[in-house]
């Protein structure tokens, strides 16, 4: 279907919670490419089609992104049938360079980390920007579609009540939110270090993994991208020095994605809510893994965190707040179900 003959492929060890198998396809004097084979069933071919969609038109416009590779019939997906079960194909791009994992988070030698930080604001910003111009074909869901009071009312077990009513009125805020061209659009929705590569002559990023991709608020993306700052300061025990550091990290975010894009300064004042709502759709997928695994739900040391977070409306991932313990990050003692 796509011309592999005589590649060498490799599969990509699964990280937990993976909805794909992917693998990757080397040939002496040809470019590597990324092959993801969807076998679950949580999501349609209309919604794959939307996703790889989103991701050529955002390649065409300059977003920098891994693009597609067409199949030799022209399409961006292609379907096999075994088993009376649906496997959906589709062919990337592999983008330039490595993960930050990859180097051991030890940026460009010689380069101030700045640079990267300037540089995640900045690809971000221009994706956002493309957003703002997309017309899809095929859509995509919102994220008020997933995550919705009665779908987490179903999903969390009846013993964690208190949650559920915090997660009810958080989602009532964001319903409140703006939600015109400015503010809300195609978002990647899991936008990491885990799902981009750097470029380590140049420092330009590529970014990949639309598996999430939404119609949402931009904000979304930003407060996923604050939270990835985290870890340069995890083990500073002075919450002050935290604190510092983390208004310093976001400003030059902001920097970078302010020169490709504009957003509203009162959406920017919704960023503690937006870090909640992060935390809100990590919680839903821990238990949607639990759930599919057959598995009681249980809340190990990072949920019990993270749910105390909720619950007793804590900001900024409790980073600043006197019971994040610099030895021991983002976990509490377990909790019983």
């Amino acid at each position: 279907m796509y011309g592999l003959e005589g590649c060498d492929i490799k599969l990509v060890p699964a990280h937990a919670g993976g909805r794909n198998v992917v693998y990757t396809c080397e040939r002496e004097g040809a470019d590597a490419r990324i092959l993801r084979i969807a076998f679950l069933k949580d999501r349609s071919r209309e919604q794959l089609r939307g996703e790889v969609e989103y991701i050529r038109y955002l390649f065409e416009h300059g977003g920098s992104v891994s693009d597609v590779v067409c199949s030799r019939k022209g399409n961006l997906l292609e379907t096999i049938t075994h088993q009376d079960h649906d496997f959906v194909v589709c062919l990337f791009e592999k983008a330039r360079g490595k993960r930050l994992a990859e180097q051991h988070y030890r940026y460009r030698e010689g380069v101030p980390i700045t640079e990267y930080y300037y540089n995640c604001g900045k690809v971000l910003g221009k994706l956002h920007q493309l957003s703002k111009g997309y017309a899809p074909v095929h859509r995509r869901y919102h994220f008020q579609d997933k995550y919705n009071a009665a779908y987490i009312d179903q999903l969390l077990p009846d013993s964690l009540a208190l949650l559920k009513w915090k997660l009810a009125e958080l989602l009532n805020k964001l319903d409140g939110l703006d939600r015109s061209r400015e503010s809300y659009g195609m978002i990647h929705c899991d936008f990491n270090d885990g799902n981009y590569s750097i470029d380590y002559d140049t420092g330009s990023i590529t970014v990949y993994d639309f598996d999430n991709s939404c119609f949402g608020w931009y904000m979304y993306d930003l407060a996923d991208l604050w939270k990835s700052g985290v870890g340069w300061v995890a083990a500073e025990p002075d919450a002050g020095k935290r604190q510092q550091f983390m208004t310093d990290y976001f400003n030059t975010v902001l920097e970078g994605y302010s020169s490709e894009t504009w957003i509203e300064p009162s959406m920017l004042e919704q960023l503690p809510l937006f870090i909640q709502a992060t935390i809100m759709e990590h919680l839903v997928d821990e238990f949607e893994q639990m759930r599919n695994h057959g598995e009681e739900p249980a809340c190990d040391e990072e949920l019990s965190y993270s749910i105390r977070c909720l619950e007793d409306d804590i900001p900024y991932w409790g980073f600043f707040h006197d019971m994040y313990a610099s030895e021991a990050p983002f976990e509490l003692e377990a909790r019983k179900m």
